[in-house]
């Protein structure tokens, strides 16, 4: 952040700020959509010196953008379609991401390719990997991690012992980079908020404000309370997702961009289940698969299936699962099973439609249209090119407004906690002395919060107790729980649990065995009273209980039936026509 700038605290006092000021003033530009792709645009707006409003029907992140891989990495699969020019643009971006906009929330992850042929592979995988490193050098930024090398079988076996010895015949390390999805999106928006956006989630627009064929700005319902107020905007941009077409329907049908959604699912088992120092990756039939380190855990996945059922709560199914697990066994000498399985989550892809009846071939570079006057569609792209794609819808806003609106600025704009952070890194023991909490808990915290570690600091200062691990999922502290709500935008105790932590996947409980605790801490910050704690809690139970029936079904259309029989904890409002 600039000298003498405080970072913007997301709280419950901040949202309704946000409303008031958004419902008061026309703004230059309103962003419908909370996840990667409308936190980039809000932020490349507020830095170009735009008045600008955020506004998210449900929690920040809580669609796509927390159900990634969460990897940051320049897509290698695509060499393979000659698509140069994305990976190009996405090492660019990767490099952009670890060096220099979040180094705090994005690291370099190593991962070695085995190989199943003698003779041809070896030279082929190889060139792939160089041509990889190569493109990585042409952007004109060094590219923030190591070089690839290659590896016999017995080197391999070195670094990832839980490998089957016949199941290959050697193998390339290559490194890319991974991120806390969920939790980028939000320091992404408290950044813009820093920079003076007006930030609220669980407020949906319901409709769109006309004056004869302009847009205007959105109707917007405030979820928790039921009101609906006007935000007027002289540019509105849809950055929704797989949700595109549901809002263009609300100006008169599809308009110029088709989304098609690909379920992605994701399995987390502990760390000790794989012996490996590394992430591994695997191609199959259809893509690749990703066993990716992730703490204490690893994260495998994923697939790519049409879905054409519920966009909010997309559900993993038993033959998901299994299909997984079935992949990864095949090159792993002590295989998984179910019980193995501490989460699961899964994500939908927003792919550009009408090039392939096949979603793994649909395209994943981005679109930006100007159905009508004063509207601004953004879809497709990937996490990776998020930047990329913000910048674009915001030169297309400019272009629509009457003034001058300088160029993106995001490239030289560090995320909220990222500078200082290497000073404080290397600072790790004093904190730790100075706090009375371990080293390996300050590490813990540097690599979630960065330089605003000192925020959380400052709530263990004035409350001992918070600076207890969580009874159940010792990884978290209690204070991050109460940060979560003050300072991160949590509303409820799904977003914390499943969000702001991952707890709910990184578990076998699932989050269960701390809901009480969690939601007891938030209560104080949030103004919840006992009846409200317990429907907190109660309702998170619901969806636990419906998210692991659901991966006990052998449809897509038996596992979402049962994940809809969860309540939602606010309920999303119907749209309507203005």
């Amino acid at each position: 952040m600039t000298a003498g700038r405080g970072v913007a605290r997301l709280g419950p006092a901040e949202r309704a700020a946000a409303l008031a000021r958004m419902s008061a003033e026309e703004l230059d530009v309103v962003v419908v959509g909370g996840g990667v792709v409308g936190a980039g645009t809000a932020l490349d707006a507020a830095t170009r010196g735009l008045e600008v409003g955020v506004v998210e029907a449900r929690d920040f992140a809580s669609g796509t953008s927390s159900r990634s891989s969460k990897l940051i990495h320049g897509g290698l699969r695509y060499l393979e379609q000659l698509n140069f020019d994305l990976v190009k643009e996405a090492l660019r971006e990767r490099s952009l991401l670890l060096q220099r906009i979040a180094p705090h929330l994005v690291r370099p992850v190593p991962f070695l390719f085995p190989m199943t042929h003698l003779g041809w592979e070896r030279p082929y995988v190889g060139a792939g990997v160089a041509l990889y490193d190569t493109l990585g050098y042409a952007t004109g930024l060094s590219r923030g991690v190591p070089g690839h090398r290659h590896l016999s079988r017995r080197r391999a076996l070195r670094l990832a012992p839980a490998l089957r010895r016949t199941a290959f015949t050697g193998a390339v390390q290559y490194w890319d980079a991974q991120v806390d999805d969920a939790r980028y999106v939000m320091t992404m928006l408290r950044t813009a908020a820093t920079y003076g956006a007006h930030v609220a989630p669980r407020a949906q627009a319901v409709g769109f404000l006309r004056e004869g064929e302009r847009v205007t700005g959105v109707l917007v319902r405030d979820l928790e309370s039921g009101t609906e107020m006007e935000v007027r905007a002289r540019q509105v941009v849809n950055a929704t997702g797989v949700w595109t077409d549901d809002i263009q329907e609300l100006v008169g049908g599809r308009g110029q961009i088709h989304v098609r959604a690909s379920k992605g699912i994701h399995l987390v088992v502990p760390r000790d289940r794989i012996h490996s120092y590394t992430g591994i990756i695997l191609r199959t039939e259809k893509s690749v698969l990703f066993v990716i380190p992730w703490g204490r855990h690893w994260i495998i996945g994923t697939t790519d299936t049409e879905w054409t059922l519920d966009k909010a709560h997309p559900a993993a199914s038993r033959v998901d699962i299994d299909y997984l697990l079935d992949h990864v066994n095949a090159v792993l000498s002590v295989p998984l099973t179910r019980d193995d399985v501490e989460g699961v989550y899964a994500g939908l892809r927003p792919l550009l439609s009408g090039e392939s009846d096949e979603t793994s071939k649909l395209s994943r570079e981005h679109v930006v249209a100007h159905p009508v006057p004063g509207l601004v569609m953004i879809a497709g792209g990937k996490y990776t090119t998020y930047r990329v794609m913000a910048k674009d819808a915001v030169d297309a806003v400019a272009h629509g407004l009457d003034q001058r609106v300088p160029p993106s600025c995001t490239d030289r704009i560090p995320l909220a906690g990222a500078e200082g952070h290497q000073a404080l890194w290397n600072s790790r023991h004093r904190l730790a002395h100075a706090s009375g909490l371990h080293v390996a808990r300050i590490e813990h915290l540097l690599q979630r919060y960065g330089s605003l570690i000192d925020e959380v600091l400052q709530l263990i200062e004035a409350d001992r107790s918070l600076a207890r691990p969580l009874s159940g999922a010792d990884d978290y502290l209690r204070a991050e729980i109460v940060y979560a709500a003050t300072h991160e935008g949590a509303r409820h105790l799904n977003d914390v649990l499943t969000r702001r932590t991952h707890i709910s996947i990184e578990t076998f409980h699932r989050g269960l065995g701390v809901a009480q605790e969690a939601a007891e801490l938030m209560a104080g910050p949030l103004g919840w009273d006992s009846e409200q704690t317990k429907h907190e809690v109660e309702y998170y139970t619901k969806r636990v209980e419906a998210e692991r029936l659901s991966q006990q079904q052998d449809s897509d259309q038996e596992a979402d039936a049962i994940r809809l029989g969860a309540p939602e904890i606010v309920p999303v409002a119907a749209p309507t026509n203005r």
